[in-house]
């Protein structure tokens, strides 16, 4: 999962990439980059901060009013610096590209592209693979003047080989802006206008942030293309049925962003809803409701208003402390977990708390937390997750792409709960997660919690993506 932003504008497109990428860091603090177009490539990124990657020379030096960026969250590939997006390639007009998703087909789509002599590859990221198909297609089409109807022909060959997540931004060197959407529509895309200048971005809120008020969704297959003249052409390239991530409203989008015409902050009230009816019915009567800070801070209200219970902050955040969900090993997120949250010992001494958390993955967070209160003398401590339970890898760019990292792969409810401590342990239903983030509609991809995938997948992915993750010496997750 990574956040990515397109931009073309009347002024310098860094100017409205950059502050988008700020509002878009929650996506990905491992790599940030852009590239921007004027008589040429200008490229910036590394590892790291959007505020540690670029500094006020660099971001001088992105001229051209036609650009695209990136904050990464590594899937495939170990995280490396040259695993970094955007990638460039110089045929055949020039072409810039970053990706938000995963491909789960990389590992042939790579091998063909070597084997076949046609494209050599400088890193292990899928955005690279894409890059190629795409310039391989129009390198084919041998084609002086480059037109919309023809680029989507190319392009609808590209999507015939791409077999997974997708949500891409291009840079096109005097040609313009194309943005295109996997035929499930994954991973979020949306488009804003404000006169002449057009934006595309992973949420929302980067454009809020930068003042776009007519905002749509890039719908499932879909492709859009801005000309350099400020032409604007749309077409479906494939057809598919919607899958919106439902992991972007459990935990990875910002509340404040809407998606596909659910806002996120309204989808975790109703989840806090639904999960409160579920406490009800367990007959959990804490004292008080805390939310792990902070995306579960609107679901803990609600759950707190359905029960009829006190609602207070009981953790506290260290805002410098980056998100320990992204975290590639488990001790990061061991200590990043008590370096984070500081518990408000009046608010949990001697009473019965009911923490809400979005999810529970490994289950090590969980149970740091709960050692937590009770080294602060909680009478009981009550964890209710608003997610049913995560028992299967994610392949479409979630780092959840191993077996082993799920506690509840395994496990039965009670023996989670007593591996991580909890003197009462709820979950949300698979049934309340789709009807409390739907309001009613259909269509979200919920493999990670059901087991059933959207797309193909190849035969001997999950042990192939494991490997690679051991060749990468990120350390498998334990219990």
């Amino acid at each position: 999962m990574c956040g990515i932003i397109g931009v073309t504008s009347r002024g310098n497109a860094i100017d409205q990439i950059y502050p988008g990428l700020l509002a878009l860091q929650h996506r990905g603090q491992d790599a940030a980059g852009a590239v921007t177009f004027n008589q040429g490539f200008q490229l910036k990124k590394g590892n790291g901060l959007v505020l540690n990657v670029f500094n006020q020379k660099n971001l001088e030096r992105l001229k051209g009013n036609i650009g695209i960026g990136h904050v990464r969250y590594p899937t495939v590939g170990a995280g490396r610096v040259e695993d970094a997006q955007p990638f460039i390639i110089t045929i055949p007009y020039g072409i810039a590209l970053a990706h938000n998703g995963n491909l789960v087909n990389f590992f042939d789509l790579k091998k063909f592209l070597i084997e076949h002599e046609l494209h050599y590859l400088n890193s292990n990221c899928d955005a690279e693979v894409i890059l190629n198909l795409l310039s391989l297609e129009l390198t084919r089409m041998n084609l002086r003047n480059l037109g919309p109807e023809l680029l989507f022909k190319a392009l609808s060959r590209v999507y015939k080989k791409l077999i997974g997540s997708f949500a891409v931004v291009v840079v096109i060197a005097n040609k313009g802006l194309l943005a295109f959407r996997d035929s499930n529509g994954i991973k979020p895309l949306i488009m804003g206008r404000k006169e002449n200048n057009y934006c595309f971005a992973s949420e929302s809120v980067a454009l809020d942030l930068l003042g776009y008020s007519k905002m749509e969704d890039i719908k499932p297959g879909e492709s859009v293309y801005v000309d350099i003249t400020g032409h604007l052409y749309k077409k479906r390239i494939a057809s598919g049925r919607k899958k919106t991530c439902i992991f972007e409203y459990v935990y990875f989008a910002r509340p404040d962003s809407v998606i596909d015409g659910i806002g996120v902050y309204e989808s975790r009230l109703r989840l806090g809803e639904e999960l409160g009816k579920i406490c009800l019915k367990r007959k959990i009567k804490p004292d008080v409701v805390i939310p792990v800070p902070d995306t579960a801070r609107g679901a803990a209200e609600m759950v707190a208003e359905v029960l009829n219970v006190k609602h207070r902050e009981g953790l506290i955040k260290n805002r410098y402390i980056y998100r320990t969900f992204i975290m590639p090993t488990q001790t990061e997120r061991i200590e990043a977990v008590r370096l984070k949250l500081n518990p408000i010992k009046s608010e949990i001494k001697g009473k019965k708390v009911l923490l809400v958390d979005d999810s529970i993955v490994r289950g090590n967070t969980s149970r740091e937390i709960i050692n937590l209160l009770r080294s602060v003398r909680a009478k009981e401590v009550y964890y209710a997750s608003y997610s049913p339970p995560l028992r299967f890898p994610c392949v479409y760019g979630i780092d959840m792409q191993t077996r082993g990292e799920f506690i509840a792969r395994n496990k039965s409810i009670p023996e989670i709960q007593k591996s991580i401590g909890a003197d009462a342990l709820i979950y949300q239903t698979l049934k309340g997660l789709i009807k409390a983030v739907g309001n009613g509609t259909q269509g979200f991809c919920t493999a990670c919690f059901s087991g059933k995938y959207p797309t193909e997948i190849p035969p001997l992915l999950l042990e192939r993506i494991e490997a690679d993750r051991m060749m990468a010496k990120i350390p498998d997750i334990e219990e």
